[in-house]
Formats: structure tokens, sequence, C-alpha cells
């Protein structure tokens, strides 16, 4: 009940943000929720035991395939978001096939590999994606008004929240909650590993593309060094762990503190602000391995069955 009300007052407070929110403060918001939605979507395909570093390089298809649909094909900008999550979902179906084979550090360094792969194919393509020097849209989505963006991308957040929760509670859970506990349990169990990894590494996939659409859309500008970043791997995984892995609110948690953290540290250390946010994430990580979220709730049961036996010993006396 507290998590349904947790997440009603999340909704009903960003949504309303560009009512009482200036435009720096719309800005920093939408980039929280971008990175937000990478960091869950890092998290559910962690939740099958794989660790991937895939992350940008589907962004930055998903960012690619979003703009040539635009320029090239004249689909409407909104379309063109769901082109890239099908775009991002059909390579990593043809990929998945072969990298899914692999397990533990072989497959986290292919996934790394992959995104340095699509880099050099798309820097490569210099008459369809601009080469290295990337490309322009005319305009950016919706004639740039920032309000209109920031829905969106909310919009799309909330779609991500409410499709990782729903993860946590079907029938795939137990599948893939068995596979990253012990593969060869599971396979004995009549559990199709095989099928199960790949649906997931498809499925985040596409969300990865449909946010690097977004981004792009958002922006109406790529280029090859932005857009397949590492802050668009790195920054989603620290949130995740900062805020607690393999759950839908540890993310949340995480892409909120961290990113507020990150623009504060911006503006009182402009030069010095990652060194200290590095610092920070070392710490939460060293003391709180767990993550925020899990060790609250742990503190929070505890003292709740504390008070029951503190209850109950009075009501014998």
């Amino acid at each position: 009940m507290k998590k349904i009300i947790f997440y009603l007052f999340f909704v009903i407070m960003a949504a309303t943000l560009p009512y009482y929110a200036g435009g720096y403060l719309l800005h920093v918001s939408t980039t929280i929720l971008i990175f937000m939605s990478l960091s869950l979507s890092w998290d559910m395909m962690l939740r099958t035991g794989q660790l991937s570093f895939g992350n940008a390089g589907f962004f930055g298809l998903g960012a690619y395939a979003s703009l040539i649909s635009v320029s090239n094909l004249d689909i409407h900008p909104v379309l063109s978001l769901f082109f890239a999550a099908v775009f991002a979902a059909g390579v990593a179906l043809v990929v998945g096939f072969a990298v899914l084979r692999l397990r533990k550090i072989y497959f986290a360094i292919t996934t790394l590999a992959l995104a340095l792969v699509f880099e050099v194919i798309v820097m490569n393509l210099s008459d369809l994606t601009g080469g290295s020097s990337g490309r322009v849209l005319p305009q950016a989505i919706f004639g740039g008004n920032s309000v209109l963006i920031y829905w969106l991308i909310l919009f799309i957040t909330i779609i991500v929240i409410l499709i990782s929760e729903l993860l946590n509670k079907s029938k795939t859970h137990y599948a893939i909650n068995s596979i990253r506990n012990d593969e060869i349990t599971a396979r004995s169990s009549g559990i199709n590993v095989f099928k199960y990894l790949v649906f997931v590494f498809v499925f985040t996939s596409a969300i990865q593309g449909i946010i690097g659409g977004v981004y792009t859309q958002q922006y109406a500008f790529v280029m090859p060094e932005s857009t397949f970043s590492l802050d668009f791997l790195l920054l989603p995984i620290a949130m995740a762990l900062v805020g607690g892995i393999y759950t839908t609110m540890g993310p949340i948690l995480g892409a909120i503190f961290l990113g507020l953290i990150s623009e504060y540290l911006k503006l009182i250390m402009p030069y010095g602000h990652l060194f200290i946010y590095g610092l920070i994430i070392v710490i939460v990580i060293l003391f709180l391995p767990e993550g925020i979220y899990k060790v609250a709730r742990k503190k929070y049961r505890n003292r709740k069955s504390q008070e029951v036996k503190l209850d109950a010993s009075s009501e014998g006396k």
C-alpha cells in the first residue's frame, strides 16, 4: 500500500512540475527521467543474472533510427520513437542469439564491445548517418516545447516503471530469479533459460532504443561521440547500485538522489564535481552495498517487528 502511495505521489508531483518549476529545474528533471528509465532497463536485465554493458549501444541505435526515420522516411517524430524501439529490439534479437550463449564477464565484455562496434558502423555510414560529424534535424519534437517534451519523457518513464513492477509480479519473475540463482537447477526444472534471456534482452533493448529516440528528438541532433557516450552506461548502473538492484524502487531513488546531487555539484564545483560524485558513489556502495532502498526497508521492518514484540510483551504482562 505504501508503495502505491509513493507512486501516486511521484506521478502527481512529476506531472504538475511544469506548473511550479522554472525552465532550469524542468531540464534537470527531464534528464533525471531519461537516466531513470535507462537504469530501470539495465536492472531488469540484471535480474536474469546477466551483467549487460550494452545500454549505450542500443541507446545510440535508437537515437539514429529515430533521426533517420524522420529525415529520410518522413515519419512523424512521435512515431519515430516506436521505430527506434523496434529497430533496437530487432538488432538485439539478432545479436542475442549469439551473445546470450555467453555468461558472466564474457557476456559483459561482449555487450560493451557491441556498443563500440555500433559506433564504428555509424561513423562509416556517413551518407546515411553523417559520419563523425553527426546529423541535425530541422527542429526538435513539439517545436522544442520543453513542457511537452518533459511530459512525453515522463509518460515513457511511467510506462517503464509499470513494466518493471509487472515483471516483478509475473511468472517471468520467478523464472528469471531461478536462472539468476542457479541456472542448472532452472534448466532441470523445465525452464527454457535461453528463451527468457532473449525475451528480457530484447525487451530492455527496446526501452533503451526508445529513450535514445526521445533524446535525439529533444535536441534534434546526433553525433557518434556523444550519442554512444559511456555516460549512458555508467550513470544508469551507478543509479541502480546506489538505489538498490533487483527492485523497481531502487533505480528510481538512485536516479533522483544522484541526479540532484550531480546537478548541485556542477553548480558549486564546475571543475571538480565528477570527483566528488564518484566519491559519493564509492562510499554508498561500500557502506550500503544493498542500496539505499533495501537498507531503509530493512530498518523499517526491524523497527516494526520490535514494536510488535514490545506490544506483545506488554499485553502478556
